[in-house]
């Protein structure tokens, strides 16, 4: 294994306990193990300077909820030296890692861009809450705003989360078939993987009822069911 197959994330969040169990289960859990990933979940709160432990405050101009503020994210990201005292990085550094915020507002995360983003050696996530993160986040210290879709969530924990896994499960020795990534769907544009069958054949939920797997799938003709799987694509493209 080289250094090319192993990804840092580093996840900036007020909630640190959400990741505990997700991190201890399937895949993930195996691919932390091989060193494969490493995982370093961080609380906000440790970087506030008052012994409230302060992270959000009213928003300018008026309206409801809080704003999450800038200064202890800025300070947990100088304590991870991704960042100078002017929240610039290194050229080199900008090249192997980049600082994202999981936003409702960001770009619409595709598999395209997590096949781009597992390029990197380092993933930086910073997670909102309440009625956001105060802007200049995104607009000096962050590389890039990020949405997993047109809704919208508590926080960006949920967001960060389905980053993680998608781009962590394209980072070679971590999906124990590699098979099963070169055809999937969203592999290519537009595609959309074949329906899937396993035993039993014929599965009965009451008297006189028969779901069967499809015939073809039994017949033992390859390229007959290549053909089957490539026209069932074909049906599921959006």
């Amino acid at each position: 294994m080289t250094d090319k197959d192993r990804i840092q994330f580093d996840i900036l969040t007020i909630f640190p306990k959400i990741f505990e169990s997700y991190l201890k289960e399937g895949i993930i859990t195996r691919a932390i193990q091989n060193k494969i990933l490493n995982i370093k979940i961080h609380d906000i709160r440790d970087s506030a300077d008052d012994k409230r432990r302060t992270v959000d405050d009213t928003t300018y101009g008026g309206g409801p909820g809080m704003v999450m503020k800038i200064e202890p994210i800025y300070k947990a990201l100088r304590k991870l030296r991704l960042i100078d005292r002017y929240g610039k990085r290194k050229s080199a550094l900008k090249k192997k890692s980049k600082i994202i915020v999981a936003s409702a507002k960001g770009k619409k995360f595709t598999q395209e861009m997590a096949a781009e983003l597992s390029k990197y050696d380092r993933l930086v996530i910073i997670c909102g809450r309440y009625e956001g993160i105060d802007e200049r986040v995104a607009q000096y210290l962050a590389d890039e705003e990020i949405s997993i879709g047109e809704y919208v969530l508590t926080g960006g924990e949920l967001p960060a989360l389905v980053i993680l896994d998608s781009v962590s499960r394209l980072k070679n020795g971590v999906v124990g078939n590699r098979e099963s990534i070169k055809e999937e769907s969203f592999s290519k544009k537009g595609y959309l993987e074949y329906p899937h069958y396993t035993k039993p054949e014929s599965f009965s939920p009451a008297k006189g009822i028969s779901w069967n797997v499809p015939g073809v799938l039994l017949s033992g003709n390859h390229v007959k069911i290549r053909e089957w799987r490539e026209e069932r694509s074909k049906n599921l493209k959006r």
